[in-house]
């Protein structure tokens, strides 16, 4: 059985200074698009053994994907489970959840837009 987390929950783990690995299960193009801050790409159909190359067995994992109705981060967390990482969370909520708190995102969407703010000169 998958643990699921919300964003509050999530947002403690932030502030808590506690130490976690946060993965985006979407494909590569959307997280080059946009992702929660921090995060590290790593799409459900791309999970295989090689991930212990990548993670401990012990670390705490946090994957997300778009939304509530996404099953990937689900799914990444089940083949992640299957492999024998012991402490897998699914932040259900997702970047559809996460955006909707106005919370730091990254990516290319989001280095456009901070580069046309501070070249605007209209506004001062």
């Amino acid at each position: 059985m998958v643990k699921e987390i919300s964003r509050d929950e999530l947002m403690q783990m932030f502030s808590s200074g506690k130490k976690f690995k946060l993965l985006d299960a979407l494909s590569k193009e959307h997280f080059e698009e946009e992702h929660v801050k921090g995060a590290i790409s790593l799409p459900v159909n791309e999970i295989g053994e090689w991930v212990s190359k990548m993670l401990k067995i012990d670390d705490t994992i946090v994957v997300y994907c778009a939304s509530f109705e996404c099953q990937a981060s689900t799914n990444a967390a089940k083949k992640l489970i299957s492999l024998g990482f012991k402490n897998v969370l699914d932040y259900k909520g997702g970047l559809k959840d996460y955006k909707e708190a106005n919370l730091p995102l990254e990516g290319s969407l989001h280095k456009a837009a901070s580069k046309v703010a501070s070249t605007c000169r209209s506004c001062h």
